[in-house]
């Protein structure tokens, strides 16, 4: 089944490659024994993403992404293989999307009339509590 990262693109599995390897940390004698951790690895040079996902994530300066342009994800965050294959693809899918995602421009914007001089208008009334705080001269 393709991972499915938005309507019009999709990854054949045969493009990933996952690999179960031991998970680190405590988990007793047990961590020792299973495979339960995923390796993920997805070469974005020889995939079939649009050449404009290509670029973008090629051009991205992140250090899942090697020099060579692959992608490298470690999901060892749940305690069966399944999980952290879902957690891997899942991850792979969010990563492609959040950097090719096109952002949107923003159009500069002034402040309102009526703001700046509401804003100005604190300021002065600001300014004379203040004075009225300091000693009266000439008495």
């Amino acid at each position: 089944m393709p991972l499915i990262i938005n309507n019009n693109v999709s990854i054949p599995d045969n493009e990933i490659v996952l690999v179960p390897i031991r998970a680190q940390g405590a988990g007793g004698q047990n961590v020792n024994k299973v495979s339960s951790a995923i390796h993920l690895r997805f070469d974005i040079r020889n995939s079939s993403l649009p050449e404009v996902y290509k670029e973008r994530l090629l051009t991205q300066n992140d250090q899942r992404i090697t020099a060579e342009g692959v992608i490298v994800l470690k999901a060892q965050q749940f305690r069966t293989q399944e999980k952290n294959r879902e957690d891997a693809l899942d991850r792979l899918a969010w990563l492609i999307r959040t950097f090719t995602a096109v952002k949107k421009k923003r159009t500069p914007t002034r402040p309102s009339l009526a703001s700046h001089q509401r804003r100005v208008e604190h300021k002065t009334q600001r300014s004379r509590i203040k004075a009225l705080r300091k000693k009266i001269e000439g008495e």
